[in-house]
């Protein structure tokens, strides 16, 4: 038996006063920097936007007009370091665009739906009710149309652009972050603080805004690393099926596309760039965001 287990009184180890010590803050952050797959998804992060917006500066290539007399080179061919395309656009530099655009409305999108979602499930929760059991009718109904479905429907009525993608994209993805969030509404509105704000006159306005979605920041910070993955992967599903951006701009999924279709030719070395990079960026979201859900999981800290 150890001094401490014959002693409870027995003074706490330096280590173990340092925990105690530490700020929630910092503790979070340990917490987060421990999941090493974390570390690896935003160091990825980090380095695939980098690449993709600093790239361009140190690489400077053309991807406006096309160039056929130098379309389809192999690799290193006439320093083309990825080679070029069927429309003679360098592969690198296209990669490189096509992340800026892939990386920007996937998050955009991706803050969308979890504006939206947040604060449709956190009225949905509060209210209870008939006003729960509508708002939330709504949210199934439109879980069982497939996301997929909508996107290729409006793409084939508007032109899509990137502004126009981002509100799409948003408007059907919303839906997953508002049944979480209403799921943790349903608990919050019991609490004594919330409690207290009806007592003393507080507005229901003042309950969400203040106490219910404060309260809901790690779900809905978790969740929303997950809907920018989600998102970019339908933004490559769309561009995949050819109902993206028009030429010459581009994204991963277009890129992609475009590889799949020259790779029977033999252009080989068109599948591989816009494919990793899709998976790269994905996982990078995926390792963030159990990362930010170990550092959110008070259970987990202790």
């Amino acid at each position: 038996m150890s001094e401490t287990t014959k002693n409870p009184t027995a003074p706490a180890t330096p280590a173990r006063s340092a925990e105690a010590a530490m700020s929630p803050t910092r503790r979070a952050v340990r917490q987060f920097f421990s999941n090493k797959l974390a570390v690896l998804g935003t160091a990825i992060l980090v380095a695939l936007v980098l690449f993709s917006f600093l790239g361009p500066l140190l690489y400077p290539t053309e991807q406006v007009s096309t160039n056929l007399m130098a379309s389809n080179l192999t690799p290193g061919e006439q320093g083309h370091v990825l080679g070029t395309d069927g429309l003679g656009y360098d592969v690198l530099g296209r990669l490189m665009v096509a992340g800026q655009t892939s990386i920007l409305v996937g998050l955009a999108a991706g803050v969308l739906a979890t504006v939206i979602g947040t604060l449709w499930g956190s009225i949905a929760g509060y209210a209870g009710g008939w006003v729960d059991a509508v708002m939330m009718r709504i949210v199934d109904a439109g879980i069982a149309v497939p996301g997929i479905f909508l996107l290729l429907v409006i793409s084939a009525i508007v032109r899509p652009s990137e502004s126009m993608m981002v509100l799409i994209i948003g408007l059907v993805s919303w839906l997953v972050p508002a049944r979480l969030t209403r799921a943790e509404a349903l608990s919050l509105k019991t609490r004594d603080y919330v409690l207290a704000v009806k007592a003393t006159g507080g507005s229901n306005t003042r309950a969400v805004v203040r106490h219910i979605i404060p309260n809901t920041i790690g779900t809905v910070v978790v969740n929303a690393t997950f809907q920018v993955a989600d998102a970019i992967l339908l933004i490559a599903y769309i561009s995949f099926l050819g109902m993206g951006l028009q030429p010459p701009a581009t994204d991963w999924g277009a890129m992609l596309s475009e590889g799949i279709s020259s790779v029977y030719s033999g252009a080989w070395w068109l599948i591989f760039p816009a494919g990793i990079a899709i998976v790269l960026v994905v996982c990078a979201f995926n390792f963030i965001g159990d990362g930010l859900r170990d550092m959110f999981d008070v259970r987990g800290q202790q």
